[in-house]
C-alpha cells in the first residue's frame, strides 16, 4: 500500500464556543457550518475553493455542506461511522483524496448538540430509547445482550474494560485522578474551555460521586453543544498558501477490535482498534511515540486515556499508572497531553477539537499552553466498543 507520509496537510482549522445551556435553538448542522467558515478562512481560502467534504457522523451530510457553504464543484464525499475514532480516521480519507488527486481541498467538520440535544441522561427507559437508536451502527449485541440487563449508557460499558484492567495490574484510582486533574489544569489557560475557572485537586476528584464503579462524576467528559473542522490539502498545495505553517500528516491507521460491537466475547478484553493502528501510523510516519512532544487522547473517561497510552505505545500495558503519576502528563512533564482541556474539561466535540488544538500546537498558536518548541504531535481516538484511530502530526 502506497504510503501517504507528508503527502497531504491540514491547513485550516475553526471552532464555535462551546456551551452547556439547554435550547440554544442552533442545529448541530448550523453549528458545523460556522466552524467550517472558519477552518476555511483559516486556510486562507473560499468555500468554492473546497471540492472534498468529509461528512459527520450526525448532523448534515456532504450535500448539505455543499448547498450551505456554496461549494459548486464537490467531487468528493465520503464518511467514517467509527463514534469517537471517526475525526482522527477521517483525516485518512482525506489525505487519500488530496494526495491521489480526487479533490483538491477536503473539509472534516465534526459536531453535535451533546448537551442540548443528544444527552446521556434521563430515566432508564428513555436512555434504552436513546441507545437503540444506535443498534445499527453499534450492534445487535448492544440490543439484545446489554440494554435488556440495564448496561444502557457508555459509563457501563467502559467500566468492563477498566475493572479488568485494575484486575490484572492493580491500577489505582489515584492514576484515574492524576489524567482528570491534568486536563482540568490544562483548561484554566484555554479560553474556550467549559471548565475554565473550575480548578480541581486530586482530592475533589476522590470526592466526586459515583456513576458506575470505578467510574467517578469527574472521571466522565462533558456533555457540550459545539462543532470543530479542519481543512486538508496536497503537501504542494499547501506550500502555496503562505496563511499558516502547513502541519503534516505523516502517519495514520485505523483499527477494528474483534467482535466490533461485544466486549465479552474477546479474546483479550484490552486489545482495542487502537492496539492495531497505532504501530501502523508509526510505520508509515517513520516516527514513533517517543518522538512526540505532546499527544491529544481521547478522553471520554479518564481510564480510556489511560489505556490508549499504553496501547499506543507510550508505555507497556500495565505501566499505564507509573507513567500518568506525578505531574508527567502536565504541561512541562515528559509528555503533556489534552493540552487544551480535552473532552473532559475542555468540551466534547467527538475528537476534532483535539485535532485543532494539536495543529495549533505544531503552529505554536497554544498561547499559554504551548508545548516549547513542538513538532510533533500524537492525536488518537476511540469509538463505540474500542474501535481506534491514530494521526501522527509534524510541523
Amino acid at each position: 500500500m502506497l504510503s501517504l507520509r507528508d503527502l497531504a496537510c491540514i491547513v485550516g482549522v475553526g471552532e464555535t464556543g462551546y456551551c452547556r445551556a439547554p435550547g440554544s435553538g442552533v442545529s448541530e448542522l448550523e453549528l458545523m457550518l460556522a466552524a467550517s467558515l472558519a477552518a476555511i478562512a483559516d486556510a486562507g481560502l473560499s468555500p468554492r475553493d473546497v471540492d472534498g467534504v468529509m461528512a459527520p457522523i450526525w448532523g448534515g451530510s456532504a450535500e448539505d455542506f455543499a448547498a450551505n457553504l456554496g461549494i459548486e464543484n464537490l467531487r468528493f464525499a465520503a464518511q467514517v461511522n467509527m463514534g469517537g475514532a471517526s475525526s482522527v480516521v477521517s483525516l485518512q480519507g482525506a489525505a487519500m483524496a488530496v494526495a491521489h488527486g480526487v479533490a483538491s481541498h477536503v473539509l472534516v467538520p465534526t459536531g453535535w448538540n451533546g448537551y442540548s440535544g443528544r444527552r446521556v441522561r434521563g430515566d432508564l427507559t428513555q436512555l434504552a430509547a436513546e441507545m437503540a437508536k444506535f443498534e445499527s451502527s453499534m450492534g445487535s449485541a448492544i440490543r439484545d445482550y446489554y440494554i435488556p440487563f440495564g448496561s444502557c449508557s457508555p459509563a457501563q460499558w467502559y467500566t468492563l474494560i477498566a475493572r479488568r484492567h485494575m484486575h490484572e495490574f492493580g491500577t489505582s484510582p489515584e492514576a484515574l485522578g492524576a489524567i482528570a486533574v491534568a486536563c482540568r489544569k490544562h483548561a484554566q489557560l484555554n479560553g474556550r474551555a467549559v471548565m475554565r475557572g473550575r480548578p480541581m485537586s486530586l482530592e475533589d476528584y476522590l470526592a466526586s460521586p459515583w456513576i458506575c464503579e470505578p467510574y467517578r462524576l469527574l472521571d466522565c467528559c462533558l456533555e457540550t453543544d459545539g462543532a470543530a473542522a479542519v481543512v486538508v490539502t496536497s503537501a504542494v498545495r499547501a506550500i502555496r498558501l503562505d496563511k499558516h505553517r502547513p502541519v503534516y500528516i505523516s502517519g495514520v491507521a485505523e483499527g477494528h477490535p474483534y467482535p466490533a460491537d461485544d466486549f465479552l466475547n474477546r479474546t483479550d478484553l484490552l486489545t482495542i482498534g487502537l492496539t492495531d493502528a497505532a504501530p501502523r501510523a508509526y510505520d508509515m510516519a517513520g516516527l514513533g511515540p517517543e518522538d512526540a512532544d505532546f499527544a491529544e487522547i481521547y478522553d471520554c473517561f479518564t481510564f480510556e486515556a489511560l489505556h490508549q497510552l499504553e496501547e499506543a505505545g507510550f508505555c507497556r500495558r500495565g505501566e499505564g499508572e507509573s507513567f500518568v503519576r506525578g505531574g508527567a502528563i502536565e504541561l512541562g512533564g515528559r509528555l503533556p497531553i489534552n493540552t487544551h482541556g480535552g473532552l473532559l474539561s475542555q468540551a466534547h466535540v467527538v475528537g476534532m477539537n483535539h485535532v485543532v488544538e494539536a495543529v495549533r500546537q505544531l503552529r505554536g498558536e497554544a498561547g499559554r499552553a504551548q508545548v516549547d518548541g513542538a513538532r510533533v504531535g500524537i492525536v488518537t481516538g476511540w469509538g463505540d466498543f474500542g474501535d481506534g484511530g491514530l494521526a501522527v502530526l509534524r510541523r
